[in-house]
């Protein structure tokens, strides 16, 4: 056991947001906190962490155990000085930071080397004791592998080598999280508390992420709202709900399968009972309208059956939820949207070209592809929001669009809730517009909150109403999904499902492409490639074309056939000298490691131990091979990359 939390509870003033909270989380289990936004998610990190202290109930850690905490940057609480490193450290200077300890070591190694060389007797034998000592420590810390780890994880994170030696501070908002969340994976902590961890990660780095965690030998518990990286990571799922704590077996899916099942069982028996209650106060009622001492009697034995009944509690009611319902005013004609030879640049710089495609009504496509590619773009190019170098669009017969900017960028910062649905559509009546807020959570004395009030989640909400009354029938969305808890994606996601119009959006919700689409559009530098199906069927896709590209089928036909033939054939053989190298390195590596065992060996002999000159020639040749061996791990991380 790493850590419990039994029967914890928190106020702010009166008010309290956490009742009750019990879990464990063992050794090297992966779990995770679930639970719409503000249910107390953060607020449980923020005890665990000692940021906050309980007003009642145990938390209980293990000894000795180390505790690494990635917060959501943005909205931290952590004191700046404990997450940003000093601005002027390069960005590889700011996860090679964690290695201190370990350079410290090998610094002294160094110097213990330089005395061996002029020692008298008696003091290299204390000398190399401590050189000893201190190499088992360094092999133990994993000296010998910090530098490949380091670069391992830049290059999962998605930093390029050409960014290593940039300056911290020039670094965004976005880059900065990634950077401390590698710094937090290098110093392997017993314990993990990562918030959002995916936020600011494209796919590629999110799926690198998923396998280190997997692999992680430290236990994990995260907050995430992506679904597929919970499903792929997590063996346990902690929900917050009505501030208690309910712990299930399994990732995000099977709670949320174990969590319907649950309440239709809860609420079947509290059913039943109450109509068996029900039964017994109706005959009670009954007998004892006859007003005869039997019947006193009789009534009197059923009451006190009655009492003996051990009462089911109604199923606590769950929070409030958007309710979400996409109906297009006039339906589009069947080709939606044409795209021919679309070109794209900034600063003289493309970004895309010739990109070409076609959706047709029905169609719902999720774009994937790196950030900084150009997916944003090329949607405020679909809803002529900035004009392409070349290219041309055409649109369909009576397509109307409907448009959700990531940016928020349509939303007036001055206006109110309720004015900026109004002056949008001003033929609402005031009751309308009060209903299509209160859809989206937004009752009361809310609906007149500026817009420059409300939080990223809420904004989302705002334009998401806006689109409803809309009427579209060809929905263009970016990145829709942000900012929004899992239940308010699940119904998104279901609104999605069943509108009958045409749909094309921007995701890195791999669980929401899952669900909501029925083709894929991957976006890269070399153009735009269609699958069809959902992010599942885009990954099967990805390995038969791998598959197909390694195969050595040598053509009949062309020139063209043969210089293709010819250069898959060198990429092979290439690999295979590739293959062969580390094979090697692999062997002078164990060899290395060999002959330093042996020199210790040699060294721990009392005869030679006695003998200086032979001492010092078996120290020399140890120094030598850990050199060796140093520039044997660079040669193989270099070769497998």
């Amino acid at each position: 056991m790493l850590l419990q939390m039994k029967d914890v509870n928190k106020h702010i003033g009166v008010t309290e947001i956490l009742g009750d909270v019990s879990f464990i989380i063992e050794e090297k289990e992966k779990a995770a906190l679930v639970g719409v936004n503000g249910a107390g998610k953060t607020s449980v990190f923020r005890l665990i962490t000692g940021k906050w202290q309980a007003d009642g109930g145990q938390i209980v850690f293990a000894s000795h155990r180390r505790l690494g905490y990635l917060p959501q940057l943005a909205q931290s609480d952590v004191p700046e000085e404990e997450v940003a490193p000093a601005p002027e450290h390069t960005l590889y200077e700011v996860l090679d930071a964690v290695f201190a300890p370990v350079q410290k070591m090998e610094a002294e190694l160094r110097d213990l080397e330089r005395q061996m060389a002029t020692a008298t007797d008696e003091a290299l034998k204390q000398i190399m004791g401590r050189y000893d000592k201190l190499t088992a420590r360094f092999t133990e810390a994993g000296g010998f592998e910090a530098a490949s780890r380091v670069r391992g994880v830049l290059r999962g994170l998605g930093f390029p080598d050409e960014r290593w030696a940039q300056p911290f501070n020039q670094l965004s908002g976005g880059e900065k999280t990634r950077a401390m969340l590698g710094r937090l994976l290098l110093e392997r902590a017993d314990l993990l508390l990562l918030d959002e961890p995916t936020n600011h990660l494209d796919i590629e780095s999110v799926a690198w992420l998923e396998e280190y965690l997997r692999d992680f030998p430290g236990a994990v518990l995260l907050i995430s709202h992506d679904r597929y990286f919970i499903d792929s990571v997590v063996t346990k799922t902690i929900e917050i709900e009505n501030k208690t704590a309910y712990v299930y077996n399994g990732n995000y899916s099977e709670f949320v399968k174990q969590k319907a099942l649950n309440r239709e069982i809860a609420e079947k028996h509290y059913r039943e009972q109450q109509k068996e209650i029900k039964h017994h106060e109706d005959a009670i009622k009954t007998i004892r309208s006859f007003s005869t001492e039997a019947a006193i009697i009789r009534a009197k034995s059923r009451e006190k059956l009655l009492a003996k009944i051990q009462r089911v509690e109604k199923p606590v009611a769950l929070p409030s939820a958007m309710r979400l319902r996409l109906t297009p005013s006039i339906p589009s004609g069947n080709d939606v949207l044409e795209v021919e030879n679309l070109t794209m640049g900034f600063d003289g710089k493309p970004l895309f070209t010739d990109i070409s495609f076609a959706l047709k009504k029905g169609d719902k496509a999720a774009i994937i592809g790196p950030n900084g590619i150009g997916k944003t773009t090329l949607l405020k190019i679909l809803v002529k929001e900035i004009q392409p170098h070349t290219g041309r669009i055409r649109e369909g017969v009576n397509v109307k669009w409907g448009y959700y900017d990531q940016a928020q960028q349509n939303l007036d910062e001055g206006k109110t809730l309720f004015n900026e649905l109004s002056d949008t559509y001003p033929k609402l009546t005031n009751t309308e517009i009060r209903n299509a807020l209160a859809a989206f959570m937004f009752i009361g004395e809310d609906v007149f909150k500026p817009i420059s009030a409300l939080s990223g989640g809420e904004r989302g909400r705002v334009a998401l109403a806006k689109i409803t009354l809309a009427g579209a029938n060809f929905l263009v969305l970016d990145e829709p999904t942000n900012h929004l808890d899992l239940y308010s994606k699940e119904i998104l996601e279901d609104a999605l499902r069943s509108f009958p119009g045409t749909l094309i959006y921007i995701s890195h919700d791999r669980y929401f492409i899952n669900h909501t689409a029925n083709r894929v559009m991957e976006l890269t530098s070399e153009g735009l490639r269609n699958f069809p199906g959902n992010y599942d069927d885009y990954l099967q896709h990805k390995q038969k074309w791998a598959r197909a590209e390694e195969a050595t089928t040598i053509p009949q036909a062309g020139p063209a056939q043969k210089s293709t033939w010819q250069s898959r054939k060198e990429q092979q053989a290439s690999e295979r000298k590739r293959l062969a190298k580390i094979a090697r390195l692999e062997a002078d590596i164990a060899q290395a490691e060999e002959a330093i065992k042996a020199c210790d060996e040699k060294l721990a002999d009392d005869a030679i131990s006695r003998d200086a000159a032979a001492s010092a020639q078996a120290y020399d040749e140890k120094i030598q091979w850990e050199e060796k061996l140093v520039l044997l791990y660079e040669a193989w991380e270099n070769g497998a990359h």
